[in-house]
């Protein structure tokens, strides 16, 4: 065994060190010595350890630069942690010479660039490993796939390369990835211990699956909440591949999972997207018979929300498919399964690697196919859009922020949208009503056509109700982004090409009118900045000034001034408070304003024309809260994560993170606000520490219980939270034939009280602090039946169902009945404190822009 001198130390430094977030085409090391097999470089076999990120990367140069005339490296970002994200780029010796005009062609047959298409393209295909850190085999049997790509004497794969572009994404999720493998390499046994009950075989939490603020990454393809995400899309959309493989783990006990897919497709997986599902099945389907390797297809992975690494990019024109090795990360090197053998990291490693092998196969051989379908599906999209929409409108009268927020996101999607240039009389559907109904597009308007490349994506992304053919799904069932940025919007039958002008990109001069910014004021010290209170920028302003030791005030109440009319919840920023900050509070004002790209309004008097004056007490003071929130052991870590998250990227609100293992030993008195994200309690409080929280709250603390958290509060005593009772025991008894259920339908009969991400309209008591910035209702991505009574005296019944609140989603029989005259959101007071139930998630995934006001409004404005 040859252990690896490593000459390309200072370039393991530099990865290490830079922060690019940009594109980085790395330095080539020069190479010494022959390209080394993983074994080799490592100083041990592939599948007797976990390889950590730095030591992959280290043999990534290694591989690419004894490659120089086939591969090329890129760094492309960085994760929260500081640690590089790259993909290599492969190709023939021919092709890598001329990759940026192969990627130039590739554009142009999606109509995304200019020019000519190249007729010898190659087909391109994307490898991604390890999105889930913890399904660690991935960065393990990718150095395998690396060394097979680089080596002269494979010549099955040098033949290949001839007609294919490979790019590969070693780990996708550095930070869990290391979180995982630094945890099992310190616990593993030496030898390593199969017994499924050892140590290194129960992963602590919150487990290596998730990136550091503990997202699923493999949910974030669509909505690119995250830095990872971001980076990667941002480069994934200047290559559109053909093909792209996502690489995963499942259970132990579990075999090889590969495609064809389950159902549900979603209706736009074209029919040549499914033939070719089974097309590169069938290589998968040769080698695995070939070495009597178990598998399944066509069961569990479906294709149908957009979230996915195989829907996403399928809606993108690619053949897109997910490949799952069980094992994860309970499996560690090596672990004795239920049947009796002992499932290796070696087996897990060569399954991974056989389907890498297959899938660029399959590219390569059937490269001219793919390219010609490629192109007709963008052309399609241009000329002969799918479903019965074809045009799409956002009232220009919304919320200029959360139009701006959009428009960014279309951007980074590569969807074209533009403006209306005159008004016009259509009939459309209405998300706000459900109806379709008579409108009228007014000018600025945000028009998004369906004739353009994209059209299969903003069809995806904009579609009312999604058709599901099987209810048997994976994930959330309805997702349109005019429900999740709470945007007055209306998809329209008709095309508006004539009273459109089609526009895109982040120079387009029209974007200017969206974009907010201080309002000049008369004199350089004005009576009072006044702000009004509907979005995140808002809520990041607020932020920014409490920190700066600004004394902000709340209106309860509207009023006029200055010819304008405010809304409950507006900002006022009086020089009355703020005497000792002198000239520096209109500097820190104006400044903190443009930072978080708000609009601020100068008035000269304290005088409003109509409602209360800027000295009432109805406009009170806000105090700088000290927040905590819990995590650790019991705790949801992805709803943990959402808040930690909102606090540190969003809002940019510093937050104390406090554990649960030790959080009845915390002197509560030293926090405002205590947050209690979604997870189970039960061995979080005992009944002695949950007397202790309500003691806190009672002398003036503020507790915001969030979807299990406000459950395990639900009927204990002091709180006002009561569940309904179910109602399905009592319709068993009345017909005893209910008991009599098959079998085979046991996952369907579970559905009937299941709610899959279904879109609920929530009636809101728009003036109360909790629901300030809001108007008579918004609508919620609803995931759980939430079946609670009102609250009784004592509490606000903020937010609620009440009868034909369905939007759009998969709901469960029973469940839609309990989702009828229930609440979902409210406050209750207990002594001088306050409870916050939030029985729905308003943070859900980052993605669903129009809770995260009410959530902010819990932290800042109840109860101050």
């Amino acid at each position: 065994m040859t252990k690896f001198f490593s000459p390309l130390s200072w370039l393991l430094g530099f990865l290490l060190l830079t922060s690019a977030v940009g594109y980085a085409q790395l330095p080539a090391a020069p190479a010494e010595g022959p390209l080394l097999t993983p074994a080799q470089f490592l100083g041990y076999p592939l599948g007797s350890h976990f390889t950590p990120h730095a030591q992959l990367l280290r043999y990534v140069a290694h591989v690419v630069a004894h490659t120089p005339n086939g591969m090329r490296l890129q760094q492309y970002g960085s994760t929260y942690e500081r640690r590089p994200l790259e993909v290599v780029q492969v190709a023939s010796s021919a092709n890598l010479q001329r990759l940026d005009a192969i990627r130039q062609s590739n554009l142009r047959r999606a109509g995304l660039a200019e020019g000519t298409t190249d007729a010898a393209q190659p087909g391109i295909v994307w490898l991604s490993y390890n999105v889930h850190g913890n399904e660690a085999v991935s960065s393990e049997a990718v150095m395998q796939v690396l060394y097979d790509l680089a080596n002269p004497q494979d010549q099955q794969m040098q033949q290949w390369l001839q007609n294919t572009v490979v790019l590969v994404d070693p780990c996708v999720n550095p930070d869990g990835h290391d979180r995982y493998v630094e945890w099992y390499n310190r616990v593993a046994g030496q030898p390593t211990n199969a017994s499924p009950y050892a140590w290194e075989h129960r992963e602590p939490w919150p487990g290596g699956r998730p990136n550091h603020y503990y997202f699923d990454l493999n949910r974030d393809w669509a909505w690119q909440t995250q830095q990872e995400s971001r980076q990667r899309i941002a480069l994934y959309t200047q290559w559109l591949p053909q093909v792209h493989a996502d690489f995963h783990e499942m259970g132990v006990d579990n075999p090889y999972y590969f495609s064809p897919a389950a159902k549900p497709f979603h209706e736009d997986i074209t029919e040549w997207q499914r033939q070719m599902q089974d097309a590169i099945g069938d290589y998968n389907r040769q080698v695995f018979d070939k070495n009597n390797w178990l598998y399944f297809t066509r069961e569990v992975y479906d294709l149908f929300a957009p979230t996915y690494g195989d829907t996403w990019p399928s809606f993108n024109g690619a053949i897109g498919m997910t490949y799952e090795q069980g094992g994860s990360g309970r499996a560690g090197v090596r672990i004795a399964r239920t049947e009796g053998d002992t499932l290796t990291l070696t087996q897990r490693i060569s399954h991974h690697h056989a389907a890498s092998r297959a899938t660029i196969q399959a590219t390569a051989e059937r490269h001219d196919k793919l390219l010609s379908e490629f192109q007709q599906y963008f052309t399609n999209g241009r000329t002969k859009p799918r479903g019965m929409y074809k045009t799409f409108v956002m009232a220009g009268s919304s919320d200029p922020a959360q139009l701006r927020a959009l428009m960014e996101y279309l951007e980074r999607q590569q969807i074209q949208y533009g403006y209306a240039s005159r008004r016009a009389r259509v009939r459309g559907y209405s998300y706000d009503t459900g109806k379709e109904e008579v409108m009228e597009v007014q000018p600025r308007d945000v028009v998004i056509s369906m004739y353009q490349p994209k059209s299969t994506l903003v069809k995806v992304l904009f579609e009312p109700q999604p058709v599901l053919e099987d209810s048997l799904t994976y994930d959330i069932t309805a997702w349109a982004l005019p429900y999740s940025f709470g945007l007055k919007s209306y998809a329209l039958k008709e095309r508006l090409s004539d009273v459109s002008n089609q526009l895109s990109g982040r120079n387009n001069p029209t974007n200017q009118q969206l974009t907010p910014g201080t309002s000049q004021p008369t004199t350089d010290k004005p009576y009072a900045y006044l702000s009004r209170w509907t979005n995140q920028h808002d809520v990041q302003f607020l932020s920014q000034l409490l920190q700066a030791k600004v004394k902000v005030r709340v209106a309860e109440k509207a009023f006029e001034a200055g010819g304008q009319q405010y809304a409950p919840g507006t900002l006022v920023i009086t020089r009355a408070g703020n005497e000792a900050m002198g000239s520096k509070l209109d500097q820190v004002v104006r400044a903190q304003a443009d930072s978080a790209r708000v609009t601020v309004q100068a008035v000269q008097t304290g005088f409003s024309t109509t409602g209360s004056d800027l000295g009432s007490s109805s406009v009170r003071f806000i105090g700088q809260p000290t927040v905590g929130v819990l995590a650790g052991e019991g705790i949801n870590p992805g709803a943990f994560g959402e808040v930690w998250h909102f606090f540190e990227q969003q809002i940019h609100y510093p937050l104390t993170v406090l554990g649960t293992s030790y959080i009845n030993s915390v002197p509560l008195q030293k926090f405002d606000v205590l947050i209690l994200p979604d997870g189970n309690y039960a061995d979080v409080y005992s009944d002695r520490g949950l007397e202790a929280l309500k003691t806190w709250v009672r002398a003036g603390g503020k507790l915001i219980a969030l979807e299990g958290a406000a459950h395990f509060l639900a009927d204990k005593k002091d709180f006002l939270l009561k569940t309904k009772a179910a109602d399905s025991a009592a319709a068993k008894k009345g017909n005893p034939y209910q008991q009599l259920r098959r079998y085979a339908d046991a996952e369907r009969t579970q559905l009937q009280e299941q709610v899959q991400g279904s879109v609920y309209r929530v009636q809101l008591d728009n003036t109360h602090p909790l629901a300030f910035g809001y108007g008579s209702s918004y609508f919620a991505l609803v995931r759980n039946p939430l079946n609670y009574h009102f609250l009784g005296d004592g509490g606000w019944n903020v937010g609620v169902l009440k009868k034909n609140s369905y939007a759009a989603g998969f709901t469960g029989v029973q469940a839609r009945r309990q989702l009828v005259d229930t609440f979902v959101l409210g406050t209750q007071e207990m002594g001088r404190g306050q409870v916050v139930y939030m029985a729905d998630n308003p943070l859900f995934r980052a993605f669903w822009q129009g809770g995260k006001l009410l959530f902010s409004n819990a932290v800042f404005l109840v109860g101050q």
